[in-house]
């Protein structure tokens, strides 16, 4: 395992919450938001599952509808792996190979870039995914990653 992968892990790891409910799919979702607008960089979709039950589900202006076509691409991945599909990502490029390639999984259901995340509870696993799409893969990831830590620091939760 490489670097990155072991970096990746360790935010998993770091990024648990002790429950979660609709109310926090909510305040989690708008904070997302809020982030986004902040950087200024454009619009994104945010989806927010729980046991495959949506809590939360969001288009910002200058999305297009093919942007909730990309959630649950990446949302699958997640719920395949039980992993970012950014760790999906690095793990097909560590051993050599690309996920569109080597996963065998159909890419008009599966796209592992960055910008989904485990929903990870203490003692229980992952139960769900916290999705954003838009931007890159990278910069979803980050919204992710700042948006949980944040929220998470709030809440006293980690």
């Amino acid at each position: 395992m490489n670097e990155i992968m072991e970096n990746l892990l360790a935010e998993e790891d770091e990024l648990q919450f002790s429950s979660f409910t609709s109310k926090d799919a909510l305040q989690l979702g708008l904070l997302f938001i809020e982030i986004a607008e902040e950087m200024n960089m454009g619009g994104i979709g945010v989806k927010i599952e729980k046991n495959r039950h949506v809590l939360f589900t969001h288009l910002m202006d200058g999305t297009m509808p093919e942007n909730s076509y990309w959630y649950d691409r990446k949302k699958n991945v997640v719920d395949r792996y039980f992993h970012s599909s950014k760790f999906a990502e690095e793990m097909f490029k560590a051993s050599g190979s690309t996920f569109s390639e080597s996963s065998l999984l159909d890419p008009g259901e599966f796209q592992a870039v960055g910008g989904s995340y485990p929903l990870r509870i203490q003692n229980a696993g992952v139960v769900g995914s916290i999705t954003v799409c838009g931007l890159t893969g990278d910069l979803d990831h980050q919204i992710c990653v700042e948006g949980i830590r944040k929220y998470l620091g709030k809440k006293g939760n980690n």
